[in-house]
């Protein structure tokens, strides 16, 4: 599976790897508004992992740009989709200064 993972992304290119890891870094909502607005100035693509039933292998982490955990909490892999996509698009709403991510 890592070198599945590893074989789509693009190092050469401007892609910034991402990896759901529960040890990696937790950020709130509008801390990923922040990193994903330097990617966008950086010119950069993100290419988002989320780990299997096995978790990530060890060179898709070692080639990761950014660890990110969502939880410290195991989550099932359809509810991480949902929450990652929930929170990509609040991130993208408080960049866009989209009032989505207020009282919600």
């Amino acid at each position: 599976e890592g070198q599945a993972i590893l074989a789509t992304h693009n190092s050469g290119a401007r892609e910034q790897l991402w990896v759901l890891d529960v040890k990696g870094k937790m950020l709130s909502t509008e801390g990923l508004a922040d990193k994903l607005s330097e990617a966008m100035q950086q010119g950069d693509d993100v290419a988002l992992v989320i780990g299997g039933a096995d978790d990530v292998s060890p060179e898709v982490l070692a080639k990761a740009d950014m660890k990110w955990s969502l939880s410290a909490l195991t989550l099932p892999h359809p509810l991480v989709s949902v929450v990652l996509m929930e929170q990509l698009y609040r991130a993208m709403s408080i960049n866009n200064n989209h009032p989505y991510h207020r009282g919600n």
